[in-house]
């Protein structure tokens, strides 16, 4: 369970390889690679939002999936069966923590043991 990643290639600033030497013209650092470093040192590590996996439906329900039960008739007998439901239903959208996170990409150990 948890969040995933960035799926981004090179969206931190510590992610792919670096040369020893120094120089960054051979590492392939550019401006782009150095504005996005300058912005990490003013970035925070906590997530205050997620997207919920909740869905309203019709009546204004919440939950993660809803079932119709129908009656199928079947050799003279009636049986009960469930439909899940997937049209009409509207998603909870962004949703605010209790408790702020640690984001999974963020780069920096913060205790060591």
């Amino acid at each position: 369970m948890g969040g995933s990643g960035s799926k981004t290639k090179g969206y931190w600033p510590f992610a792919g390889s670096g040369s020893v030497d120094g120089d960054p013209t051979k590492d392939g650092v550019d401006e782009q690679s150095l504005a996005r470093l300058r912005s990490f040192q003013r970035a925070t590590p906590f997530v205050f939002t997620r997207q919920s996996s909740l869905y309203f439906d019709e009546d204004g329900d919440l939950a993660h999936e809803f079932y119709e039960e129908t009656v199928v008739t079947k050799n003279g007998r009636k049986r009960a069966k469930l439909k899940k439901i997937q049209k009409n239903l509207i998603p909870q959208g962004t949703i605010k923590l209790e408790h702020p996170c640690i984001h999974v990409d963020f780069p920096v150990v913060l205790c060591e043991v």
